[in-house]
């Protein structure tokens, strides 16, 4: 009996979160599953675990993906598990480490925008023709310019907003490589780290936020969305999938938590 070739997708940051919902929504629609880490090892193995067990092949690869010397030893890899890739997902960010960032000032660019770029173009070598790439951003960062954002996050939403557009100004190559980019941006994400730390700079946003819309999407959400996003043939390069509420119902929600910072 032949072997069916499965597609083979590789998601940066999926030891948790929106990573690992990602990771296990592919592998239910079955695609063989890379899945990169920074320093969460056992979370990364607990993810592979899962995938393993509907019957996927996936493997975890550890990975600083600001560090260059990182990312070659993650494709040598890569490339010895898989000769090709048909989806990445560009989910790994950062900012909000305060560590990081007090060490270095440029470290929310530098993940959110170069890292992603270099990235690419490390993939691009091995992506198959017809594949997809897929950058996941917040509301905040995909709006970022046309609203208030929280002094908190705006490193992050700068830094994400400019990565967003440094790989849009590539799509007209990538489409003559045959690869499509597709940019997911994900509402106020229950449960996930981020929320959490807004409220605590600004209490009573995901109140606000549940009020307008009603229940927030969570990282399991996010990660359905991605998936159905990455076999959704219809959908062309350069196309915004919204996950949670309307964007501009998230204008309203900047406007007024801006009112209640001049209170």
């Amino acid at each position: 009996m032949a072997t069916i070739e499965r597609p083979v997708a590789l998601v940066t940051g999926g030891s948790r979160g929106i990573g690992a919902a990602t990771a296990l929504a592919l592998a239910k629609r079955g695609y063989a599953v890379a899945i990169t880490y920074r320093n969460k090892a056992a979370r990364a193995e607990e993810v592979i675990a899962e995938v393993t067990t509907l019957g996927m092949r996936a493997t975890t690869i550890a990975c600083d993906i600001t560090n260059a010397e990182d990312v070659d030893q993650l494709f040598s890899g890569l490339k010895a598990w898989s000769d090709h890739l048909n989806l990445l997902v560009l989910n790994a960010s950062g900012g909000l480490e305060r560590d990081l960032v007090a060490e270095d000032s440029s470290y929310p660019m530098r993940i959110n925008r170069d890292a992603q770029v270099a990235f690419v173009e490390k993939a691009l070598p091995i992506m198959a023709q017809n594949s997809t790439i897929i950058f996941v951003t917040s509301h905040w960062a995909h709006l970022y310019g046309q609203i208030v954002n929280l002094p908190a996050y705006a490193p992050v939403a700068a830094s994400k907003h400019a990565g967003e557009q440094a790989l849009r100004a590539r799509q007209e190559e990538l489409a003559q490589r045959h690869i499509r980019l597709l940019v997911i941006t994900g509402d106020l994400i229950e449960g996930t780290i981020t929320p959490k730390l807004l409220e605590r700079t600004a209490p009573g946003l995901l109140k606000l936020r549940r009020e307008a819309i009603g229940q927030l999407p969570s990282a399991t959400d996010m990660g359905e969305a991605i998936a159905e996003a990455a076999i959704n043939p219809l959908l062309p390069g350069g196309s915004t999938i919204v996950v949670g509420g309307s964007l501009d119902s998230f204008v309203s929600l900047s406007d007024n938590k801006a009112q209640d910072g001049e209170k």
